[in-house]
């Protein structure tokens, strides 16, 4: 005797949605190509910290538009193999991004950013905000 069908797609849904729930109560779920990012908020400012290990602050664009911070990434291996050719290239372009809605208004002027050791940390102290758009320096 066959199974109901509806029961095995109703267990299958079941399963996602725990997995979803538990990604959520874990810190989110990892989009493939998206940056991992830690939000903090402290009393004075919001410092956003990202893994982004191997890039070089050129590869790295930063801009903040209508209280969210875009975060773009992008790397272009050039390098020739002297030694024969390729068989496989899987290693010759990289990029990530990621998109972090702000709550409250910050500071556009006073925004600062650093990296070091792979570390994205950008700061971005609260109070009033202005319209448009502005790109980040990477010290």
């Amino acid at each position: 005797m066959r199974g109901n069908p509806f029961d095995e797609i109703e267990e299958m849904l079941d399963r996602v949605s725990r997995q979803v729930e538990e990604g959520m109560t874990s810190g989110g779920l990892q989009v493939p190509g998206s940056v991992p990012v830690d939000v903090a908020d402290t009393d004075e400012e919001y410092v956003v910290t990202a893994d982004l290990p191997g890039y070089d602050t050129d590869d790295i664009d930063l801009t903040l538009s209508e209280g969210t911070l875009r975060l773009e990434a992008n790397r272009a291996e050039e390098a020739e193999y002297a030694e024969g050719r390729y068989l496989r290239r899987e290693r010759t372009r990289t990029s990530a991004s990621r998109r972090i809605r702000l709550p409250e208004p910050v500071e556009e002027d006073s925004v600062s950013a650093g990296y070091e050791d792979g570390v994205l940390t950008v700061r971005l102290p609260k109070v009033g905000g202005g319209e448009g758009s502005k790109a980040i320096d990477i010290e």
